[in-house]
């Protein structure tokens, strides 16, 4: 798992906060000072707070389960849908659905819905519409792909949300919140970091530090699901241990048994001669 640098958060500008006149006191256990008017983040604050949500990501990974990346912000967009997708994990990039944890159950009904459509297309079904209806199911179909796309294999709610700018994504973090779904997140000094299970201050609107505390935490989950990948291999082979050696003790059974017969019908045939 990679270790967390001090310099390497300083050089990515992971210290920055905002104006000192807008934060939020909750965040004062985690600021530094201040510098022209700006407040600067304790980084030996930030890289704990890494490595305690490294340790959590990782056993999150190990046990299978999914995490969902968050960030509908400019900046953090792209780096998003990046990180997650090379740990095959589900993320929100594009707007937030309304209900999107709390109301699961229809928003799976929609990734549905994406999936009818695509197989309507396979059989032939899709061609049998007008030319309205046609129109109108592959405007809703690039829709649903544009908001839904990238969370098509969740089939159930995520064990975690990783999410960059809680303020923004407020929405996302009061849903998990209420479903007792841990959050972990960059937070800024404009932030309220009791909203959070991992907070991790960090400045979350440059790209830099966004792209940084997201590759440690992608990389713990990477750590996690290699963990999940051996264990089941090494599961996998033990059962088909089990497999030979239940076979083998089978046939160990079956040649005695087969000998005894042999020689139970050698003894009927030899009685038979004797009794010519």
């Amino acid at each position: 798992m990679k270790k967390v640098d001090i310099q390497e958060l300083l050089n990515s500008g992971a210290h920055f906060g905002h104006l000192t006149k807008k934060w939020n006191p909750n965040m004062a256990p985690y600021i530094y000072g201040k510098k022209n008017g700006i407040h600067i983040i304790n980084l030996y604050k930030t890289a704990a707070k890494i490595e305690e949500a490294q340790k959590a990501l990782k056993q999150i990974a190990s046990a299978g389960r999914k995490v969902l990346f968050v960030s509908t912000k400019k900046q953090a967009k792209s780096i998003i849908a990046d990180k997650a997708q090379k740990v095959n994990m589900p993320y929100i990039a594009e707007r937030w659905p309304g209900g999107m944890l709390t109301n699961f159950v229809t928003i799976r009904k929609a990734i549905k819905k994406m999936a009818a459509i695509d197989k309507m297309k396979k059989d032939g079904t899709f061609e049998t519409l007008s030319k309205k209806e046609r129109l109108q199911t592959d405007r809703l179909r690039a829709k649903l792909e544009k908001n839904l796309g990238s969370i098509v294999d969740m089939t159930r709610l995520p064990a975690a949300l990783i999410v960059v700018d809680i303020n923004k994504e407020h929405v996302a973090v009061a849903e998990a919140n209420k479903l007792g779904i841990p959050v972990f997140a960059m937070v800024d000094t404009n932030t309220d970091p009791r909203k959070v299970t991992y907070p991790i201050p960090a400045n979350d609107d440059a790209s830099k530090s966004i792209d940084l505390v997201l590759d440690y935490l992608t990389d713990a989950i990477d750590e996690g699901l290699a963990i999940r990948k051996e264990e089941k291999a090494k599961a996998k082979a033990e059962k088909e241990a089990a497999k030979q050696m239940a076979e083998k003790a089978e046939v160990a059974v079956e040649e005695p048994v087969a000998e005894e017969a042999k020689a139970e019908n050698a003894e009927q045939a030899e009685a038979k001669e004797e009794n010519k």
